[in-house]
């Protein structure tokens, strides 16, 4: 008898603790990446992706989702699964290589002759008229050339919940990361 309400003790101890914690935890999809050509050692192009900067409202660990033209809410149960600026980082440094073959892109520096990249982020959240909102402004040292663009890219969900406004932020990521690399390529 004392086993059987040991027992069932533990599965109602169980039980509750699990359904009072609710979070969901998200991680921007990773493009995958391209297969390595080799590029000659004297032709090699080096760009270190060094920074990504996100503000304050969108540091912490919750999806942030705009509610109204000036409200936004940081969520309590819908967290990034690491960091944000690590995440921004970690695709666009894959999207930038597959999308500049010959260059070895990295989130480290890569020797005393690089390009650099620095991205501040303003706004990566979801909007209350289902839309996505990426904007920022990105800073290029392209051999000692700077280019410096601000980006606004705005995305319509095609569903609703935090899932789709993962996956279209993200699309939204990508399609930034692409004008970044033709602006490297036009520079070469």
């Amino acid at each position: 008898m004392k086993k059987g309400a040991v027992a069932l003790l533990a599965v109602l101890l169980t039980a509750c603790s699990a359904g009072g914690d609710n979070k969901s935890y998200y991680q921007l999809p990773s493009p995958q990446q391209s297969t390595a050509r080799p590029a000659e050692m004297r032709e090699q192009r080096l760009l270190w992706v060094e920074q990504v900067n996100v503000p304050d409202y969108l540091a912490g660990n919750g999806v942030v989702y705009q509610t109204s033209e000036v409200k936004y809410v940081i969520a309590a149960n819908n967290l990034w699964a690491s960091p944000l600026d690590q995440q921004l980082r970690t695709t666009l440094v894959t999207n930038l290589s597959n999308q500049l073959p010959g260059w070895v892109v990295a989130s480290q520096p890569l020797g005393s002759v690089q390009d650099t990249l620095n991205v501040t982020i303003t706004g990566f959240h979801g909007r209350y008229d289902g839309r996505v909102i990426v904007s920022g402004e990105w800073l290029l040292n392209h051999r000692g050339q700077l280019s410096r663009r601000p980006f606004h890219i705005e995305m319509k969900q095609q569903q609703d919940g935090y899932d789709e406004m993962v996956k279209v932020l993200a699309l939204a990521w990508q399609q930034e990361a692409a004008s970044i690399a033709d602006e490297i390529k036009r520079l070469q």
